[in-house]
């Protein structure tokens, strides 16, 4: 009985936990977004597979840097230190032209990247080529 239990709150647990984020890739595959509602804490965060980095790596930082951008609804964008990834090749496609909005973000697709702002109009560009943080 106590195995069940425990069983059904990982399933419910494992449920709020994806509803909670909203994911989507660019139609190169090469740039992936998740949007988290954590605690009331809108955060979206963008991560890049190919990118030519020239960010420098904050001491502090022994982790994977420069490809992983992340901001809240309100506030500036940042690039992060980072263990894990939000690329997933089972995101729904965010089609070159098409915008996504969803807490505070929006983000719009083009065959130059992704560019993603929050409501105090700070935000990333992400390509292959330039990543810019504004």
């Amino acid at each position: 009985m106590r195995l069940l239990i425990i069983l059904a709150f990982v399933l419910i647990a494992s449920g709020i936990a994806s509803a909670q984020s909203i994911d989507f890739q660019s139609p190169s595959k090469d740039i992936a977004c998740a949007y988290f509602d954590t605690d009331k804490q809108n955060t979206l965060r963008c991560d890049i597979m190919e990118a030519t980095v020239t960010a420098r790596r904050p001491a502090d930082c022994d982790l994977e840097w420069g490809k992983a951008f992340e901001m809240n609804a309100k506030g500036a964008a940042v690039r992060i230190c980072y263990g894990d990834t939000v690329m997933d090749p089972k995101n729904p496609v965010l089609g070159y032209g098409e915008v996504w909005q969803r807490g505070g973000f929006t983000c719009k697709s083009e065959q130059t990247g992704i560019t993603c702002f929050n409501a105090d109009r700070h935000g990333f560009s992400l390509s292959r080529a330039k990543q810019e943080i504004f």
